[in-house]
C-alpha cells in the first residue's frame, strides 16, 4: 500500500513538473509580446499584481488564511527574502535581458540555473564535490560560451553583452533562490503568496523611481493576465509540489526540456531565427548536467532489468 502511495505521489509530482515545463517555456514569447508596449519593470509590476490576486484566491479557496498564524515572524521574513530573490530580482534581470537580446539567447542562458544549483549546493548545502561533478559543470559552462558567442568563440560574436550578463546573473539569483528554498518546508500556497506579495512591495518604489505607471492597452492586458496568472503564478505551486513528490536529480534533468520547447515556441510565435549554435550549446549544457548523474542513471536502468 505504501509503495502504491509513493508511486502515486511521484506521478502527481511529474505531472506538476510537466505543467511547469510547458508554461515556463512560454516565458520568452509572452514577455517579448508585452515588451513591445511596456518596459521590463512595468511588465513585471502588472504581472506580479495578477500573480498576487490568483494566489490570494487560492489562499481563500484552500482555507489557508487561518493557517498563516502557524508561521512565525522570522519565517515570514525568510519568505519575504526568498520572494525578493526569486520573484523580484530574478525577473527584473530576466526581463531586462529580454529587452536587450534575442528571446532564444536570453532564455537559454537564463536556463543555466539548474547547473548553478549544483555549484551553489557545493557551497551552501555542503554537498560532496566529485571530479565528475566538476567536469560536468565545466562542460556545461562551455555550452554557455557556445551560445553567447554563436559558435564563433574566436570572434566573440555577441547579440548583447549586457543582455547576456543580465540573463546569467538572473540564472544565478534563481539558483540561489532554489537552493535556499530547499532548507525550508513552508506551506506551498502561503509561501508563494508571500513571495509575490513581497515582490510587489519591492516593485512599487522601483517602478516609481526607475520607470512610470502607465495604463496598458487591451492587447497588453491579455498577455499580462496570461503571464501573471498562469506562467508566473500558479506554476510556482506546481513547482514546489513537483519538488515535494519527485526525485530531485530526475526533476533537474527534465527541466532542460523547457528551453528546447521554448525554442520551438519562439520559432513559431516570434518567427525568430534559431541558430544551430543555440541547439549545440544547449545540448552541451544538458550533457554536462547528465554526466553528473550518469552512475545513478546506469544503476536505475540496471535495477529495472532485474
Amino acid at each position: 500500500m505504501d509503495d502504491l502511495l509513493i508511486k502515486r505521489k511521484k506521478q502527481i509530482a511529474y505531472f506538476n513538473l510537466a505543467l511547469c515545463i510547458l508554461l515556463w517555456a512560454a516565458i520568452p514569447v509572452v514577455t517579448k509580446k508585452i515588451l513591445i508596449e511596456l518596459d521590463n519593470l512595468q511588465t513585471l509590476f502588472y504581472s506580479t499584481v495578477f500573480s498576487c490576486l490568483v494566489m490570494a484566491v487560492l489562499m481563500l479557496t484552500q482555507n489557508k488564511v487561518l493557517e498563516m498564524k502557524k508561521h512565525s515572524r522570522k519565517e515570514y521574513l525568510i519568505m519575504a527574502f526568498l520572494g525578493f530573490l526569486g520573484n523580484y530580482l530574478y525577473y527584473v534581470l530576466l526581463y531586462g535581458a529580454f529587452e536587450r537580446t534575442t528571446a532564444s539567447e536570453g532564455f537559454v542562458l537564463a536556463y543555466t540555473w539548474p547547473m548553478l544549483v549544483l555549484v551553489l549546493s557545493f557551497i551552501i548545502l555542503k554537498e560532496k564535490v566529485t571530479a565528475k561533478k566538476l567536469i560536468g559543470v565545466l562542460i556545461s559552462f562551455s555550452g554557455i560560451i557556445i551560445i553567447t558567442t554563436k559558435g564563433d568563440i574566436a570572434g566573440l560574436s555577441l547579440t548583447s553583452l549586457s543582455g547576456d550578463l543580465l540573463a546569467v546573473c538572473g540564472a544565478f539569483i534563481f539558483a540561489l533562490f532554489s537552493v535556499l528554498g530547499k532548507k525550508y518546508s513552508f506551506d506551498n500556497t502561503i509561501s508563494v503568496f508571500i513571495y509575490f506579495f513581497s515582490a510587489l512591495i519591492f516593485l512599487l518604489p522601483t517602478v516609481a523611481v526607475f520607470s512610470s505607471f502607465v495604463l496598458p492597452s487591451f492587447r497588453a492586458w491579455l498577455w499580462l493576465i496570461l503571464n501573471g496568472v498562469l506562467i508566473n503564478g500558479v506554476t510556482y505551486v506546481f513547482w514546489f509540489k513537483a519538488l515535494e513528490g519527485g526525485e530531485t536529480h530526475i526533476i533537474s534533468n527534465l527541466l532542460y526540456l523547457t528551453p528546447f520547447i521554448s525554442l520551438i515556441y519562439i520559432a513559431i510565435f516570434l518567427k525568430e531565427e534559431i541558430l544551430l549554435s543555440s541547439f549545440i550549446g544547449l545540448s552541451v549544457i544538458v550533457f554536462g548536467v547528465l554526466l553528473q548523474y550518469m552512475k545513478g542513471l546506469t544503476m536505475l536502468k540496471r535495477d529495472s532489468h532485474e
